[in-house]
Protein backbone atom coordinates (compact mmCIF):
# COMPACT_ATOMS: atom_id res chain seq x y z
CA UNK A 1 0.00 0.00 0.00
CA UNK A 2 1.22 3.52 -0.79
CA UNK A 3 2.38 5.25 2.37
CA UNK A 4 1.16 8.67 3.38
CA UNK A 5 2.95 11.31 1.30
CA UNK A 6 5.50 13.59 2.88
CA UNK A 7 9.10 14.70 2.87
CA UNK A 8 11.81 13.51 5.21
CA UNK A 9 14.20 10.68 5.86
CA UNK A 10 17.49 9.87 4.18
CA UNK A 11 18.23 8.61 0.71
CA UNK A 12 21.18 6.83 -0.81
CA UNK A 13 22.38 10.21 -2.02
CA UNK A 14 23.38 11.00 1.53
CA UNK A 15 21.69 14.40 1.66
CA UNK A 16 19.79 15.98 4.50
CA UNK A 17 16.03 15.48 4.92
CA UNK A 18 13.95 17.80 2.79
CA UNK A 19 12.53 20.92 4.43
CA UNK A 20 9.16 22.67 4.12
CA UNK A 21 8.77 24.46 0.79
CA UNK A 22 10.74 21.79 -1.05
CA UNK A 23 9.10 19.99 -3.96
CA UNK A 24 10.16 17.05 -6.13
CA UNK A 25 8.75 16.53 -9.63
CA UNK A 26 9.13 13.39 -11.72
CA UNK A 27 8.42 13.48 -15.45
CA UNK A 28 8.22 9.87 -16.63
CA UNK A 29 8.72 9.98 -20.38
CA UNK A 30 9.42 7.22 -22.87
CA UNK A 31 12.85 8.58 -23.82
CA UNK A 32 14.00 10.12 -20.52
CA UNK A 33 13.05 10.38 -16.86
CA UNK A 34 13.51 13.82 -15.32
CA UNK A 35 13.56 14.82 -11.66
CA UNK A 36 13.44 18.45 -10.54
CA UNK A 37 13.84 19.46 -6.90
CA UNK A 38 12.86 23.02 -6.03
CA UNK A 39 12.67 25.30 -3.02
CA UNK A 40 10.31 28.27 -2.71
CA UNK A 41 11.94 31.69 -2.50
CA UNK A 42 10.47 35.08 -1.72
CA UNK A 43 10.73 37.78 -4.39
CA UNK A 44 9.43 41.33 -4.75
CA UNK A 45 6.39 39.99 -6.60
CA UNK A 46 5.69 37.04 -4.31
CA UNK A 47 6.80 33.45 -3.91
CA UNK A 48 8.34 31.54 -6.79
CA UNK A 49 10.13 28.19 -7.01
CA UNK A 50 13.85 27.90 -7.64
CA UNK A 51 15.13 24.61 -9.04
CA UNK A 52 18.05 23.49 -6.86
CA UNK A 53 18.49 19.94 -8.12
CA UNK A 54 18.15 18.33 -11.54
CA UNK A 55 18.56 14.72 -12.61
CA UNK A 56 17.66 13.10 -15.89
CA UNK A 57 18.26 9.61 -17.13
CA UNK A 58 17.44 7.69 -20.35
CA UNK A 59 14.15 5.91 -19.70
CA UNK A 60 14.17 2.14 -19.51
CA UNK A 61 11.14 0.03 -18.78
CA UNK A 62 8.66 2.74 -19.82
CA UNK A 63 6.83 2.91 -23.14
CA UNK A 64 4.34 5.64 -24.09
CA UNK A 65 4.30 6.69 -20.43
CA UNK A 66 3.34 3.22 -19.19
CA UNK A 67 5.53 0.86 -17.16
CA UNK A 68 6.46 -2.21 -19.20
CA UNK A 69 9.38 -3.48 -17.06
CA UNK A 70 9.13 -2.79 -13.34
CA UNK A 71 12.78 -3.42 -12.50
CA UNK A 72 14.19 -1.28 -15.29
CA UNK A 73 11.75 1.56 -14.63
CA UNK A 74 12.53 1.50 -10.90
CA UNK A 75 16.28 1.70 -11.53
CA UNK A 76 15.87 4.58 -14.00
CA UNK A 77 13.70 6.52 -11.55
CA UNK A 78 16.11 6.00 -8.66
CA UNK A 79 19.10 7.12 -10.77
CA UNK A 80 17.34 10.33 -11.87
CA UNK A 81 16.21 11.11 -8.31
CA UNK A 82 19.63 10.43 -6.79
CA UNK A 83 21.31 12.77 -9.28
CA UNK A 84 18.87 15.53 -8.41
CA UNK A 85 19.37 14.90 -4.67
CA UNK A 86 23.15 15.15 -4.98
CA UNK A 87 22.87 18.46 -6.81
CA UNK A 88 20.32 19.82 -4.30
CA UNK A 89 22.23 18.57 -1.27
CA UNK A 90 19.12 17.13 0.32
CA UNK A 91 16.95 14.05 0.13
CA UNK A 92 13.32 13.72 -0.88
CA UNK A 93 10.97 10.90 0.00
CA UNK A 94 7.90 12.00 -1.99
CA UNK A 95 7.32 13.27 -5.52
CA UNK A 96 4.56 14.46 -7.81
CA UNK A 97 4.64 12.57 -11.11
CA UNK A 98 3.32 13.22 -14.60
CA UNK A 99 1.05 10.79 -16.40
CA UNK A 100 0.43 10.32 -20.13
CA UNK A 101 -0.54 6.64 -20.15
CA UNK A 102 -3.83 5.18 -18.97
CA UNK A 103 -5.98 6.61 -21.77
CA UNK A 104 -6.56 9.94 -20.04
CA UNK A 105 -10.09 11.22 -20.62
CA UNK A 106 -12.02 14.43 -20.04
CA UNK A 107 -15.61 14.34 -18.84
CA UNK A 108 -17.81 17.39 -18.20
CA UNK A 109 -20.45 16.74 -15.55
CA UNK A 110 -23.38 19.05 -14.77
CA UNK A 111 -25.36 18.55 -11.57
CA UNK A 112 -28.01 20.45 -9.59
CA UNK A 113 -28.82 20.25 -5.90
CA UNK A 114 -31.93 21.62 -4.12
CA UNK A 115 -31.52 24.56 -1.73
CA UNK A 116 -34.99 24.88 -0.20
CA UNK A 117 -34.97 28.65 -0.80
CA UNK A 118 -32.18 29.30 1.69
CA UNK A 119 -28.74 30.83 1.68
CA UNK A 120 -25.94 28.92 -0.11
CA UNK A 121 -23.20 27.71 2.25
CA UNK A 122 -19.86 25.93 1.91
CA UNK A 123 -21.61 22.67 2.67
CA UNK A 124 -23.94 23.18 -0.30
CA UNK A 125 -20.97 23.74 -2.62
CA UNK A 126 -19.28 20.63 -1.31
CA UNK A 127 -22.45 18.56 -1.73
CA UNK A 128 -22.73 19.67 -5.37
CA UNK A 129 -19.06 18.81 -6.04
CA UNK A 130 -19.49 15.42 -4.34
CA UNK A 131 -22.48 14.70 -6.59
CA UNK A 132 -20.49 15.63 -9.71
CA UNK A 133 -17.61 13.36 -8.72
CA UNK A 134 -20.00 10.51 -7.96
CA UNK A 135 -21.57 10.92 -11.42
CA UNK A 136 -18.14 10.87 -13.08
CA UNK A 137 -17.10 7.71 -11.23
CA UNK A 138 -16.69 4.68 -13.48
CA UNK A 139 -15.42 1.15 -13.08
CA UNK A 140 -11.67 0.78 -13.62
CA UNK A 141 -11.19 4.56 -13.92
CA UNK A 142 -9.48 6.83 -11.40
CA UNK A 143 -10.21 10.55 -10.97
CA UNK A 144 -7.01 12.62 -11.24
CA UNK A 145 -8.31 16.19 -11.50
CA UNK A 146 -11.64 17.97 -11.03
CA UNK A 147 -12.06 21.61 -12.10
CA UNK A 148 -15.32 23.47 -11.26
CA UNK A 149 -16.03 25.50 -14.41
CA UNK A 150 -19.13 27.46 -13.46
CA UNK A 151 -21.91 27.78 -10.89
CA UNK A 152 -25.60 28.53 -11.31
CA UNK A 153 -28.23 29.60 -8.77
CA UNK A 154 -31.71 28.86 -10.13
CA UNK A 155 -31.56 30.23 -13.70
CA UNK A 156 -28.66 32.61 -13.10
CA UNK A 157 -25.50 31.34 -14.83
CA UNK A 158 -21.94 32.62 -14.63
CA UNK A 159 -21.89 32.90 -10.85
CA UNK A 160 -18.32 33.12 -9.51
CA UNK A 161 -19.11 32.65 -5.82
CA UNK A 162 -22.64 31.47 -5.00
CA UNK A 163 -22.17 31.57 -1.22
CA UNK A 164 -24.59 33.90 0.48
CA UNK A 165 -27.00 33.89 -2.47
CA UNK A 166 -30.59 32.64 -2.14
CA UNK A 167 -32.38 30.26 -4.43
CA UNK A 168 -33.99 26.87 -4.86
CA UNK A 169 -31.35 25.11 -6.99
CA UNK A 170 -27.55 25.19 -6.98
CA UNK A 171 -25.82 23.89 -10.09
CA UNK A 172 -22.21 23.34 -11.10
CA UNK A 173 -20.33 22.15 -14.20
CA UNK A 174 -17.18 20.18 -13.36
CA UNK A 175 -14.43 19.11 -15.74
CA UNK A 176 -13.18 15.73 -14.50
CA UNK A 177 -9.97 14.11 -15.80
CA UNK A 178 -9.69 10.35 -15.33
CA UNK A 179 -7.22 7.59 -16.19
CA UNK A 180 -7.41 3.81 -16.44
CA UNK A 181 -6.72 2.15 -13.10
CA UNK A 182 -4.44 -0.62 -14.40
CA UNK A 183 -1.56 1.46 -15.84
CA UNK A 184 -1.83 3.89 -12.92
CA UNK A 185 -1.60 1.07 -10.40
CA UNK A 186 1.57 -0.20 -12.13
CA UNK A 187 3.03 3.30 -12.00
CA UNK A 188 2.29 3.69 -8.29
CA UNK A 189 3.83 0.30 -7.52
CA UNK A 190 6.94 1.34 -9.44
CA UNK A 191 7.19 4.63 -7.50
CA UNK A 192 6.90 2.75 -4.22
CA UNK A 193 9.57 0.26 -5.36
CA UNK A 194 11.83 3.28 -5.93
CA UNK A 195 11.49 4.14 -2.19
CA UNK A 196 9.35 7.19 -2.89
CA UNK A 197 5.93 8.21 -1.63
CA UNK A 198 3.46 9.60 -4.12
CA UNK A 199 2.45 13.21 -3.42
CA UNK A 200 0.25 13.57 -6.50
CA UNK A 201 -0.30 12.77 -10.17
CA UNK A 202 -0.64 15.44 -12.89
CA UNK A 203 -1.54 14.64 -16.48
CA UNK A 204 1.38 15.62 -18.71
CA UNK A 205 -0.28 18.19 -21.02
CA UNK A 206 -1.73 20.09 -18.05
CA UNK A 207 1.65 20.15 -16.33
CA UNK A 208 3.38 21.37 -19.49
CA UNK A 209 0.74 24.06 -20.03
CA UNK A 210 1.39 25.53 -16.58
CA UNK A 211 5.00 26.18 -17.61
CA UNK A 212 4.61 26.90 -21.33
CA UNK A 213 1.43 29.00 -21.64
CA UNK A 214 1.17 32.66 -20.66
CA UNK A 215 -1.74 33.94 -18.59
CA UNK A 216 -3.05 35.79 -21.66
CA UNK A 217 -3.04 32.61 -23.73
CA UNK A 218 -4.98 30.73 -21.06
CA UNK A 219 -7.53 33.54 -20.86
CA UNK A 220 -7.95 34.15 -24.60
CA UNK A 221 -7.84 30.45 -25.49
CA UNK A 222 -5.03 28.14 -26.54
CA UNK A 223 -4.28 24.51 -27.20
CA UNK A 224 -1.05 23.20 -25.69
CA UNK A 225 0.42 20.17 -27.48
CA UNK A 226 3.13 18.23 -25.65
CA UNK A 227 5.12 16.08 -28.06
CA UNK A 228 6.95 13.28 -26.29
CA UNK A 229 8.80 10.27 -27.62
CA UNK A 230 5.97 7.77 -27.15
CA UNK A 231 2.84 9.93 -27.08
CA UNK A 232 1.51 13.35 -28.07
CA UNK A 233 -0.99 14.94 -25.71
CA UNK A 234 -3.03 18.14 -25.67
CA UNK A 235 -4.60 20.49 -23.13
CA UNK A 236 -7.24 23.01 -24.26
CA UNK A 237 -7.70 26.25 -22.28
CA UNK A 238 -10.25 29.06 -22.45
CA UNK A 239 -11.15 31.85 -20.02
CA UNK A 240 -8.32 30.68 -17.78
CA UNK A 241 -9.80 27.19 -17.34
CA UNK A 242 -8.70 23.76 -18.53
CA UNK A 243 -11.50 22.56 -20.83
CA UNK A 244 -10.19 19.30 -22.23
CA UNK A 245 -7.21 16.92 -22.32
CA UNK A 246 -6.49 14.10 -24.74
CA UNK A 247 -3.59 12.06 -26.15
CA UNK A 248 -2.61 9.86 -29.08
CA UNK A 249 0.02 7.07 -28.82
CA UNK A 250 2.36 8.60 -31.43
CA UNK A 251 5.49 10.65 -30.82
CA UNK A 252 9.09 11.28 -31.73
CA UNK A 253 10.12 7.65 -31.33
CA UNK A 254 7.71 6.68 -34.10
CA UNK A 255 9.37 9.19 -36.42
CA UNK A 256 12.74 7.62 -35.56
CA UNK A 257 11.44 4.13 -36.36
CA UNK A 258 10.10 5.36 -39.70
CA UNK A 259 13.51 6.83 -40.51
CA UNK A 260 15.24 3.59 -39.55
CA UNK A 261 12.97 1.58 -41.83
CA UNK A 262 13.00 4.04 -44.69
CA UNK A 263 16.78 4.47 -44.74
CA UNK A 264 17.59 0.87 -43.70
CA UNK A 265 19.75 2.04 -40.81
CA UNK A 266 19.92 1.10 -37.09
CA UNK A 267 17.63 2.94 -34.64
CA UNK A 268 20.55 4.67 -32.90
CA UNK A 269 21.78 6.01 -36.23
CA UNK A 270 18.25 6.98 -37.27
CA UNK A 271 17.84 9.11 -34.13
CA UNK A 272 21.16 10.88 -34.78
CA UNK A 273 20.31 11.47 -38.44
CA UNK A 274 16.87 12.79 -37.53
CA UNK A 275 18.33 15.28 -35.05
CA UNK A 276 21.20 16.44 -37.27
CA UNK A 277 19.55 16.55 -40.70
CA UNK A 278 15.81 15.98 -40.30
CA UNK A 279 13.10 18.50 -41.16
CA UNK A 280 9.45 18.45 -42.09
CA UNK A 281 10.02 21.26 -44.62
CA UNK A 282 11.49 21.08 -48.10
CA UNK A 283 14.42 23.18 -49.30
CA UNK A 284 15.85 23.60 -52.81
CA UNK A 285 19.09 21.76 -51.94
CA UNK A 286 17.50 18.64 -50.44
CA UNK A 287 17.91 16.51 -53.58
CA UNK A 288 21.60 17.44 -53.89
CA UNK A 289 22.55 17.15 -50.23
CA UNK A 290 23.55 13.56 -49.47
CA UNK A 291 23.45 11.95 -46.01
CA UNK A 292 25.65 9.02 -45.06
CA UNK A 293 23.67 6.28 -43.33
CA UNK A 294 25.21 3.24 -41.59
CA UNK A 295 23.74 -0.08 -42.78
CA UNK A 296 21.81 -2.47 -40.60
CA UNK A 297 24.07 -5.17 -39.14
CA UNK A 298 24.50 -8.07 -41.55
CA UNK A 299 23.45 -6.20 -44.68
CA UNK A 300 26.70 -4.53 -45.73
CA UNK A 301 29.93 -3.07 -44.38
CA UNK A 302 29.79 0.10 -46.47
CA UNK A 303 28.16 3.42 -45.60
CA UNK A 304 25.28 4.37 -47.88
CA UNK A 305 24.55 7.84 -49.24
CA UNK A 306 20.95 8.98 -49.57
CA UNK A 307 19.41 12.36 -50.41
CA UNK A 308 18.12 14.54 -47.60
CA UNK A 309 14.84 14.88 -49.51
CA UNK A 310 14.17 11.18 -48.79
CA UNK A 311 14.67 11.74 -45.06
CA UNK A 312 12.26 14.69 -45.01
CA UNK A 313 9.71 12.77 -47.07
CA UNK A 314 9.73 10.09 -44.35
CA UNK A 315 9.38 12.54 -41.46
CA UNK A 316 6.60 14.78 -42.76
CA UNK A 317 3.81 12.16 -43.22
CA UNK A 318 4.25 10.82 -39.68
CA UNK A 319 3.99 14.31 -38.18
CA UNK A 320 0.93 15.05 -40.30
CA UNK A 321 -0.69 11.81 -39.16
CA UNK A 322 0.02 12.60 -35.50
CA UNK A 323 -1.50 16.07 -35.67
CA UNK A 324 -4.49 14.91 -37.73
CA UNK A 325 -5.30 12.16 -35.23
CA UNK A 326 -5.03 14.59 -32.33
CA UNK A 327 -7.16 17.19 -34.12
CA UNK A 328 -9.86 14.60 -34.79
CA UNK A 329 -9.81 13.42 -31.15
CA UNK A 330 -10.23 16.99 -29.90
CA UNK A 331 -13.19 17.51 -32.25
CA UNK A 332 -14.75 14.20 -31.20
CA UNK A 333 -14.34 15.18 -27.54
CA UNK A 334 -16.25 18.42 -28.06
CA UNK A 335 -13.19 20.66 -27.82
CA UNK A 336 -12.86 21.39 -31.54
CA UNK A 337 -14.29 24.91 -31.42
CA UNK A 338 -12.46 25.83 -28.23
CA UNK A 339 -9.20 24.56 -29.72
CA UNK A 340 -9.51 26.77 -32.79
CA UNK A 341 -7.39 29.46 -31.19
CA UNK A 342 -3.68 29.79 -30.58
CA UNK A 343 -1.56 26.64 -30.85
CA UNK A 344 1.48 26.15 -28.63
CA UNK A 345 3.89 23.23 -29.01
CA UNK A 346 6.29 21.93 -26.39
CA UNK A 347 8.01 18.66 -25.53
CA UNK A 348 11.24 17.19 -26.85
CA UNK A 349 9.81 16.03 -30.19
CA UNK A 350 8.52 19.53 -30.98
CA UNK A 351 12.08 20.73 -31.59
CA UNK A 352 12.38 18.96 -34.95
CA UNK A 353 12.59 21.70 -37.64
CA UNK A 354 9.31 22.18 -39.49
CA UNK A 355 7.15 20.60 -36.80
CA UNK A 356 5.55 23.91 -35.87
CA UNK A 357 4.73 24.68 -39.51
CA UNK A 358 3.13 21.26 -40.05
CA UNK A 359 1.01 21.67 -36.91
CA UNK A 360 -0.11 25.14 -38.00
CA UNK A 361 -1.17 23.79 -41.39
CA UNK A 362 -3.06 20.78 -39.99
CA UNK A 363 -4.88 22.78 -37.30
CA UNK A 364 -5.26 25.87 -39.47
CA UNK A 365 -4.01 28.45 -36.99
CA UNK A 366 -0.98 30.29 -35.70
CA UNK A 367 1.51 28.15 -33.78
CA UNK A 368 4.66 28.65 -31.73
CA UNK A 369 7.23 26.56 -29.87
CA UNK A 370 7.29 27.14 -26.08
CA UNK A 371 9.96 26.74 -23.43
CA UNK A 372 9.24 26.41 -19.70
CA UNK A 373 8.98 29.72 -17.85
CA UNK A 374 8.23 30.81 -14.31
CA UNK A 375 10.73 28.64 -12.43
CA UNK A 376 14.12 30.09 -11.56
CA UNK A 377 17.39 28.16 -11.60
CA UNK A 378 16.93 26.23 -14.85
CA UNK A 379 20.26 25.93 -16.63
CA UNK A 380 20.59 25.97 -20.39
CA UNK A 381 20.72 22.17 -20.56
CA UNK A 382 17.30 21.76 -18.88
CA UNK A 383 15.41 24.83 -20.07
CA UNK A 384 14.26 23.43 -23.44
CA UNK A 385 10.77 22.28 -24.47
CA UNK A 386 11.54 18.74 -23.34
CA UNK A 387 11.51 19.87 -19.68
CA UNK A 388 8.19 21.76 -19.67
CA UNK A 389 6.24 19.04 -17.85
CA UNK A 390 8.68 18.79 -14.92
CA UNK A 391 8.81 22.59 -14.64
CA UNK A 392 5.00 22.75 -14.70
CA UNK A 393 4.72 20.33 -11.79
CA UNK A 394 7.12 22.53 -9.78
CA UNK A 395 5.02 25.63 -10.55
CA UNK A 396 1.79 23.87 -9.64
CA UNK A 397 3.19 22.73 -6.30
CA UNK A 398 4.52 26.22 -5.55
CA UNK A 399 1.28 28.06 -6.32
CA UNK A 400 -1.10 25.40 -5.04
CA UNK A 401 -3.36 23.15 -7.08
CA UNK A 402 -6.32 24.84 -8.76
CA UNK A 403 -8.38 21.64 -8.72
CA UNK A 404 -11.24 20.81 -6.40
CA UNK A 405 -9.48 17.53 -5.68
CA UNK A 406 -5.75 16.84 -5.68
CA UNK A 407 -3.23 14.60 -4.01
CA UNK A 408 -2.36 10.96 -4.60
CA UNK A 409 -5.09 8.87 -6.25
CA UNK A 410 -6.06 5.77 -4.31
CA UNK A 411 -5.85 2.73 -6.54
CA UNK A 412 -5.26 -0.10 -4.11
CA UNK A 413 -7.32 -3.24 -3.89
CA UNK A 414 -10.63 -2.90 -5.76
CA UNK A 415 -12.64 -3.42 -2.62
CA UNK A 416 -11.09 -0.48 -0.79
CA UNK A 417 -10.30 1.87 -3.67
CA UNK A 418 -13.56 3.78 -3.81
CA UNK A 419 -13.76 4.34 -0.05
CA UNK A 420 -10.15 5.58 0.17
CA UNK A 421 -10.64 7.82 -2.85
CA UNK A 422 -13.86 9.26 -1.41
CA UNK A 423 -12.17 10.12 1.89
CA UNK A 424 -9.30 11.84 0.10
CA UNK A 425 -11.68 13.71 -2.19
CA UNK A 426 -13.75 15.00 0.72
CA UNK A 427 -10.69 16.42 2.50
CA UNK A 428 -9.39 17.93 -0.73
CA UNK A 429 -12.72 19.59 -1.58
CA UNK A 430 -12.86 21.29 1.83
CA UNK A 431 -9.30 22.55 1.31
CA UNK A 432 -10.16 23.85 -2.18
CA UNK A 433 -13.23 25.68 -0.85
CA UNK A 434 -11.15 27.35 1.84
CA UNK A 435 -8.45 28.48 -0.61
CA UNK A 436 -10.57 29.45 -3.62
CA UNK A 437 -13.13 31.88 -2.14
Amino acid sequence: MIRLPGFGGQSSAGGQPAKPGVCAALDLGSSKITCFISRNEETATGTRPRVIGVGHQPARGIRAGAVVDMDQARDSIRTAVERAERMAGLAVSAATVTLTAGKIQSVRVQVEAPLSAREVTDRDLKRALDAALAEADAADRVVLHAFPMGWTVDDHAGVDDPRGMFGRKLGVVVHVVTAAAGPLRNLLNCIEASHLDLKGVVVTPYASALAALSEDEMQMGATLIDMGAGATSAAVFSDGALLHVDAVPLGGAHVTKDVARGLSTPLVSAERIKILYGSALDSPDDDREMIETPPVAGESDRMMSQPRSLLNAIIRPRLEETFELLRDRLEAGGAGRASERRLVLTGGAAQLPGTCEVAARVFGRQARIAWPEGAAGLGDAVSGPGFSAAAGVILRESKGAAEAISGPPRVGAPGGRKFAAAEGQRRSIWRWLAESF
